[in-house]
């Protein structure tokens, strides 16, 4: 196994350097196969009068670029590597090596003249949408060497703002409804004129008059006219809110106001079989069980019920009686979609005709909502990649789960899972542990509390209990301990891009029941990590927020922001000083084992950018701080932190960083940890060229102890010197990306050593490289962070 990982240290850096030869190198001429007459679109420019430079954001740089319609080859770092590729191709020669190179590669963007005329006339269109009405665009193209540069010389002049806004309600049955909501108007006078916000203020009108009842209403029924012949580029926005367009028999178009719409009947099929119900036709259902509960048909197959009805008609917000709302009819599919019971979901509206109105002439809709089931028991054998502080193993899981486990949508997962990690130490080179155990979950669709919950509040936040229990056993090199564990947990959702977990109660007991002679002498030398490794029980709640706009922003940059915070033992404590109970070994304990008391709080906070379709840039920054106190003397060893590694400052291995300034003499087996983290990391990723994909990064930090540990002289934390521990790393990466998962290879290069005492610690100007010492390959599975 050594030979094999001194191979791969040697063979991924030379890969790396030869892709870096390969950068400037393949993009040396990168006219090669660009066409006599034709030319090489270099780059585009967008070049904004220097008197309109302090644009809005609206139309900034970033807005405006999308607009241009032929874009240039993809660069990386300046290079064309994508174009130099496929330049590298005998361009003659279809198949084999040459072939694959103008398939990985990208072919010549030839600059199309007609092209860039169509770019200036949408930053003209997109200006003048934006209020820029007298806005002017002009191309310029600059051509050297057969390769073509635009210029697209902008002046937009003044922007035109709204001087008034004049209703025009055609409906009566609408007036007093849209006047009444005008103070929610996204359009104010002396705003910059913009197409988009008309449409937004569109959009929100639409949803505002579908919520009380107007089913048929649409943002069709709502337009704008502009008069912008006023002086002082002012426009007067006439807001008209039109009556229902009809059409007779005769083709005739005519008018009428707009009709309110109330639910009559609500329908549910919760096993709604779409094929079934396309070859059986109106015979479909007429052998089915129909069951009233709550306001609500529920029409099944004869002596089937997957889910009990009082289940489902809690997620449904649509009730008989009630005015047609759009909210409604959204928070229902979202809050059926939560079940994961269901693969197809589809709640949908019939409108019985004029002839079917009430006492008030509102129309009457019938709801019906077709659920087809997903399988509900299944069991599957997974085969999987593990990376546990950047130590590469496998783990084989047997998995049984059930969707609806006492036909409540309640999720229950069972796990039983064994696995093999390689350790990688400096010294030893690979050494494994085993780890074999159970996970088990329940996730029911409510809170299981003892008090009730608003009703509007289960609308809003879809709550949901989760259960968790398990065991595990692990074999370490020279250590055995097993864990068991056991939480009770709520989730909820804060909004579309928060959500938040609280765990009330939580008990986790730890048992060491081997440690070697050899490493219990050597851990015994310190105070703190003696106390690491001992049998401990964690008994406590924690607590984490998530924020993530990805989802919402696929195409754009986001940002991932994790914040948590834990706590265990304070009660207990706090009962037995009340108790005056005694101590062993001055600590409380129970059940013959003694509990942790700590406090800790986590944030981990990252912004992905993305350059171009080539490239991203991804800053993080972690803070965790955990103190113990009371009970305790150092952290639990489960809560502790460490450095280095593959997701952590990759110029160091795993656990081998820190704490602070602190010089480890004994390299046999290294294993620091500590109470205190700090790190931040930019890495700018780009793809190469078939699965795989490049990495450049810098990484910052250390670890540190909350107390001073004299057998550890420079790991606890101070104010005055922590600048001075941190460690600075670098280097370079390559990632294959083969669908299923990503696999990752890391070459790191130290370059701030919080360890040198002497001189500066900044290596380049303290001393040469060794390339044991100072140089670096981890390997993970997905992106670090």
């Amino acid at each position: 196994m050594t030979f094999l990982r001194t191979n791969i240290e040697i063979t991924l850096p030379k890969l790396l350097v030869a892709l870096l030869i390969i950068l400037p190198v393949a993009a040396c001429n990168p006219t090669k196969y660009v066409a006599d007459g034709d030319v090489l679109l270099s780059k585009n420019n967008l070049v904004i009068e220097k008197s309109n430079a302090n644009l809005p954001a609206a139309v900034s740089m970033g807005a405006m670029k999308p607009y241009i319609k032929q874009l240039p080859n993809k660069r990386i770092f300046g290079s064309r590597f994508h174009l130099g590729i496929y330049n590298l191709s005998d361009i003659d020669k279809e198949r084999g090596f040459n072939g694959w190179l103008r398939k990985i590669g990208e072919e010549p963007v030839i600059f199309d003249s007609i092209a860039a005329t169509r770019s200036k006339d949408q930053l003209e269109s997109y200006l003048g949408s934006k209020g820029y009405f007298k806005a002017v665009v002009d191309e310029k193209v600059v051509i050297a060497k057969k390769e073509a540069e635009v210029f697209y010389n902008i002046v937009p002049g003044k922007p035109y703002t709204i001087k008034d806004i004049r209703y025009e309600i055609e409906d009566s049955m609408l007036y007093s409804l849209v006047i009444i909501d005008t103070m929610n108007c996204a359009i104010e006078r002396g705003m910059i004129y913009d197409v988009d916000l008309l449409q937004q203020e569109r959009l929100r009108l639409e949803r505002f008059i579908r919520d009380v009842g107007y089913y048929s209403f649409s943002t069709e029924d709502i337009f704008y006219r502009v008069d912008s012949s006023l002086a002082n580029r002012q426009v007067n926005i006439y807001y008209v809110v039109s009556r229902k367009t009809t059409i007779d028999d005769q083709g005739k178009i005519g008018y009428s106001s707009h009709r309110m719409y109330r639910v009559r009947d609500v329908y549910v099929f919760p096993e709604f079989d779409p094929k079934g119900a396309l070859t059986g036709g109106e015979q479909y259902t007429r052998s089915f069980d129909t069951v009233y509960y709550k306001g609500a048909y529920f029409i099944t197959p004869p002596g089937r019920q997957l889910i009990k009805p009082e289940v489902i008609k809690q997620s449904i917000y649509i009730l008989p009686g009630s005015l047609f709302s759009v909210t409604n009819t959204d928070q229902t599919q979202s809050h059926l979609a939560d079940l994961k019971n269901h693969r197809l979901i589809n709640v949908a509206y019939t409108d019985e005709g004029d002839s079917n109105r009430n006492d008030s002439g509102e129309g009457i809709l019938d709801c019906v909502i077709q659920l087809t089931p997903m399988v509900r028991q299944s069991f599957t054998v997974e085969l999987e990649g593990t990376n546990s502080g950047g130590n590469l193993g496998g783990a084989l899981n047997l998995i049984y789960q059930n969707k609806s486990l006492f036909q409540g949508a309640e999720n229950f997962t069972i796990k039983l899972k064994g696995a093999y990690e390689t350790l990688t130490e400096r010294v030893t080179g690979f050494r494994n542990s085993q780890q074999y155990g159970f996970e088990s979950t329940l996730r029911l669709p409510k809170f299981l509390i003892p008090f009730p919950f608003k009703e509007g509040f289960i609308r809003k936040h879809d709550p949901k209990t989760v259960l968790q229990a398990g065991y595990n056993f692990q074999k370490m090199p020279v250590y055995t301990r097993t864990v068991a564990n056991m939480t009770i947990g709520y989730s909820w959702k804060g909004n579309r891009f928060n959500s938040h977990m609280l765990n009330p109660l939580g008990i986790d007991v730890v048992n060491l029941p081997y440690i070697s002679p050899s490493f219990k002498e050597r851990i015994d030398t310190s105070s703190y990590l003696a106390y690491s490794y001992r049998d401990v029980m964690i008994l406590g709640g924690n607590y984490s927020f998530v924020f993530n706009n990805q989802m919402i922003q696929k195409s754009k940059d986001y940002w991932f922001v994790r914040l948590g915070f834990d706590a265990a033992g304070n009660l207990l404590a706090l009962t037995y000083n009340l108790a005056n109970a005694p101590k062993d070994d001055d600590t409380y304990r129970l059940f013959n084992q003694p509990f942790a008391q700590y406090v800790k709080g986590e944030a981990d906070i990252s912004y992905h950018r993305k350059l171009n379709e080539a490239s991203t840039v991804v800053y993080r920054a972690f803070t965790g701080i955990g103190w113990p106190y009371g009970n305790s003397r150092a952290m639990p060893f489960e809560e502790q932190y460490f450095g280095g590694g593959a997701n952590d400052i990759r110029a160091w291995m795993v656990r081998t960083l820190g704490p602070g300034s602190y010089e480890v003499t004994d390299t046999s087996f290294i294993n620091q940890t500590a109470d205190i983290k700090l790190e931040a990391n930019v890495e700018y990723r780009f793809k190469l060229f078939w699965i795989l994909e490049g990495a450049l990064f810098v990484d910052a930090g250390n670890i540190w102890t909350f107390r001073e540990d004299t057998d550890r002289p420079g790991a606890q934390f101070k104010l005055n010197k922590f600048i001075d521990d941190i460690a600075v790393g670098t280097g370079m990466g390559l990632r294959f990306d083969i669908k299923f998962v990503l696999l990752r290879a890391d070459f790191g290069l130290k370059l701030r050593d919080p360890q040198i005492s002497k001189g500066t610690k900044w290596i380049p100007l303290s001393r040469p490289y060794n390339m044991r010492d100072d140089f670096t390959m981890v390997f993970g599975i997905g992106y670090p962070f």
